[in-house]
């Protein structure tokens, strides 16, 4: 009875939130960084529950191969949002891409580099002459130069090496190639190394060098903001609602996701591991600056740090402000 009356009330708040619905529901794609992990749980919930049944929308997630490329995906019309790096998307947005950013759902960055525990290797300046690995599209790819700067190095210094999207943790755990460490986000790439027998591995954290950058956002195609606000609300205010629901409900989103994954995910290690990715992203749904906990806030000042740290380090181009980069027209 109780999940019943949880349903209830969700949905009627998503349905009171000004939606306007239509006969047949909106078919929209969501596309995901990468394949199903437990920081995607809240969007999975959503569809389990019929929060975005509620809204009008069919919803079709579809998993991704990294934040630049699902970003891309919405900017070229193969889906109508995507959940990515916020500075992958920042990125392709000033090379021109028509994207924007319409809420953050990880609203502090978790990356990291993560190296093996054998490797010896107790500072960023040991890895200098060390193989490390990470893929094309990964958004931790970004602010990488910026960690390796504070430490008096450079790209030059390591041997960063791109391997295939689904390879790079057993590619870790083998040492491939002798290398000693990847690039990862620290909420799901530690859980995933542990869960095929890895040891903890040591973080390195992109925050502890000077990083402050905005995580993941929910990205979307300028037509789309301009031209169908309404989609945008709707799926907007109903994802909202759906990671409210998941911070009191984690282990039921989970069980929600692999449900809708299931495989190895629906299974008890399975289970766990996504719960362990989850808590580390609800533990980042607000930034310190976003006093009142509005969910999926840009903060004005998160994003000009971000911004500003891009241009410095990053080689950045562009003239626009921070503000140009997102929008919180459906946020409240």
């Amino acid at each position: 009875m109780k999940k019943l009356c949880f349903t209830a009330m969700a949905i009627a708040t998503v349905t009171c939130m000004g939606a306007s619905f239509v006969n047949a529901a909106d078919e929209v794609r969501l596309r995901l960084n990468w394949m199903y992990y437990g920081s995607h749980a809240g969007f999975a919930y959503g569809k389990d529950k019929g929060l975005y049944k509620a809204a009008g929308i069919d919803l079709d997630i579809r998993s991704g191969n990294g934040s630049s490329s699902a970003h891309r995906l919405v900017a070229n019309k193969d889906s109508h949002f995507a959940y990515g790096s916020c500075a992958a998307m920042v990125t392709l947005a000033a090379q021109g891409a028509p994207i924007i950013s319409v809420g953050v759902i990880d609203a502090a960055g978790t990356e990291a580099i993560i190296v093996r525990p054998d490797a010896g290797v107790s500072s960023v300046k040991d890895l200098k002459g060390k193989k490390i690995l990470t893929t094309a599209n990964a958004g931790v790819n970004t602010f990488f130069p910026l960690v390796l700067r504070s430490n008096g190095m450079s790209l030059s210094d390591v041997n960063l090496t791109n391997v295939p999207d689904g390879a790079l943790v057993s590619s870790y755990l083998q040492g491939a190639g002798g290398s000693v460490a990847i690039l990862g986000g620290l909420d799901d790439k530690p859980a995933e190394i542990k869960a095929n027998g890895g040891a903890t591995p040591v973080a390195f954290p992109y925050s502890d060098y000077g990083v402050n950058q905005v995580g993941y956002c929910i990205s979307t195609h300028q037509d789309t903001l301009k031209n169908n606000p309404s989609l945008v609300e709707r799926f907007v205010r109903a994802t909202m609602v759906a990671y409210k629901e998941t911070e009191k409900n984690p282990d039921a989103a989970v069980n929600s996701m692999a449900d809708i994954v299931g495989g190895t995910m629906a299974e008890d290690s399975g289970k766990e591991q996504a719960r362990s990715v989850l808590d580390v992203t609800l533990g980042i749904l607000y930034s310190k600056a976003n006093t009142n906990r509005t969910m999926g806030l840009h903060v004005t000042s998160d994003w000009d740090d971000m911004l500003n740290l891009m241009k410095k380090y990053n080689d950045l181009q562009t003239s626009k402000s921070a503000s140009a980069f997102y929008s919180n027209q459906f946020i409240n």
